[in-house]
């Protein structure tokens, strides 16, 4: 097993709260502040060690009695396309992609609230206003980009919040159009972050945390080769 050193640093416990993926379930988290001189180091670190980022802060899953949220990764480099994301691919070929500094924008923040009010109309980021929303994209400490996607008409399709690491792409929040679910758009975001990071040379794309139980998350592992972080360490997915 590859031992990741952690910088010394405060980590902080959250109290528990309902589990937004398993019914019947409370989730805590563990949590320390994105500071010091070099944020982008110890956010690699960090996500090296499971953890992910919401804002200046990263966070890892600390329930009492319960193991279901498992970090996974994508292996970029020896990903292949499989013939069903060969077509998802095709279907979605006219749409053109843009890299931006991570900068909120009223446009992208209706298309956030359309797509809550549709895929997540029970959760808390449903009453989210503007600020909250510009508050999520920007206030990173790290180097953070938006991507927009845009059909030919220049309509907007989906954005995705994305991390540059050193050795990946992590998506941080993605979101799109739910109008154009028949195009498979969440699936079609992780295979373009998964290209751009063998475009990259970058090795990994992060996606989060995999729950097998949980339909909205066990999505994640129909994407092979995948790594998940076990007790021995990063293992391959099979």
């Amino acid at each position: 097993m590859k031992r990741v050193e952690i910088p010394s640093r405060f980590f902080f416990s959250t109290p528990p709260a309902p589990c937004p993926y398993l019914d019947n379930r409370l989730e805590r988290k563990v949590v320390t502040l994105l500071a010091g001189d070099d944020p982008d180091h110890l956010h690699n670190t960090l996500s090296q060690a499971g953890f992910r980022r919401s804002q200046d802060l990263a966070y890892r899953p600390a329930c009492d009695g319960c193991d279901a949220c498992i970090p996974i990764r994508v292996r970029a480099r020896e990903f292949k396309l499989k013939k069903s994301f060969r077509r998802i691919w095709q279907t979605n070929k006219g749409l053109r992609a843009s890299e931006f500094p991570a900068e909120a924008t009223t446009e992208h923040f209706d298309l956030f609230h359309k797509y809550l009010l549709s895929r997540h109309s029970d959760g808390g980021m449903v009453d989210m206003d503007f600020n909250d929303y510009r508050a999520m994209v920007e206030d990173s400490p790290v180097n953070s980009q938006l991507v927009e996607f845009r059909k030919p008409d220049g309509s907007l399709f989906a954005v995705s919040l994305t991390d540059i690491m050193s050795d990946g792409l992590s998506l941080v929040y993605s979101f799109f159009d739910p109008d154009e679910e028949k195009c498979s758009p969440g699936t079609y975001l992780i295979l373009w972050h998964v290209l751009q990071a063998r475009y990259r040379q970058l090795p990994y794309v992060y996606l989060g945390y995999w729950i097998e139980q949980s339909p909205k998350m066990a999505y994640k592992k129909r994407f092979h080769p995948s790594e998940i972080l076990t007790r021995e360490g990063w293992e391959l997915l099979t």
